[in-house]
């Protein structure tokens, strides 16, 4: 299952092309259009701020192309076919996981030789380039649980980009990704803080030795813990409601 769905990747290079056209515009923009009038806390360089927030922004808006990978096989019946054959039930869903992440590792990799040829610098050694990373795939796998669900969830593949975008923005807004919460007015920091996807940025600029680690509130004290926290709540939560409605589409 995981190859079957890799050989869709290599046969639709135009969704790969999309997906990476977002946060590379993010980077193009935001580094040179709005970079130099951008506040870092600390000083530093914006990009080197940006950068890993973007790695984690790309992380979330993937999730659509699991969400709609998933419905596009239920609408067309592909499900009820590999039930009739002798196979795990379960390896429709962790298939689709694991070239999700294979993915995901593809997409870094291309994320970080941009973010080299536009001045970004990791700081510290590679061991901690290597946990930073691991760390964001795990946001991932995380995230892909929450695609499937919404995959299963959805009535056709054209209703998950109505339902996932509307959703991922506001979550990229409300995120330390482009400002530091500490530069928000106090509520709007103080749910910046609490985000998932802030604690996972976090954790990464400090293994990265990046500009905009820190802060005062609890998330920012302990960005390591919520970072590995909230990805294992998103997949007790939602890893059985999708293999749950995923059992209940063959009754």
């Amino acid at each position: 299952m995981t190859g079957r769905n890799m050989a869709h990747v290599v046969r639709s290079p135009e969704e790969i092309f999309i997906y990476f056209s977002l946060p590379i515009m993010f980077v193009l923009v935001f580094g040179y259009v709005f970079g130099y009038g951008m506040t870092v806390p600390g000083a530093g360089s914006y990009r080197e701020f940006l950068l890993p927030g973007v790695f984690v922004m790309t992380m979330l808006y993937g999730l659509g192309a699991t969400a709609s990978g998933i419905a596009m096989d239920v609408n067309r019946g592909v499900v009820d076919r590999f039930r009739s054959i002798p196979m795990a039930r379960s390896a429709l869903l962790t298939g689709r996981a694991g070239a999700d992440l294979i993915r995901a590792l593809l997409e870094l990799a291309t994320l970080v030789v941009c973010g080299l040829l536009v001045g970004w610098r990791w700081r510290n050694g590679l061991v901690d380039a290597a946990a930073a990373l691991g760390l964001i795939l795990l946001l991932r796998l995380a995230l892909t649980w929450v695609g499937i669900f919404l995959g299963l969830v959805v009535p056709n593949p054209d209703t998950v980009g109505v339902i996932v975008f509307p959703l991922a923005f506001p979550l990229t807004a409300l995120a330390n990704i482009f400002v530091a919460p500490e530069l928000m007015p106090g509520w709007l920091g103080a749910i910046a803080a609490w985000n998932p996807l802030s604690a996972t940025v976090a954790v990464a600029r400090e293994l990265l030795g990046n500009p905009g680690a820190g802060g005062d509130s609890w998330p920012a004290q302990h960005p390591l813990l919520l970072a590995v926290g909230w990805p294992l709540v998103l997949i007790a939560v939602f890893a059985p409601l999708a293999i749950r409605r995923y059992q209940r589409l063959g009754r």
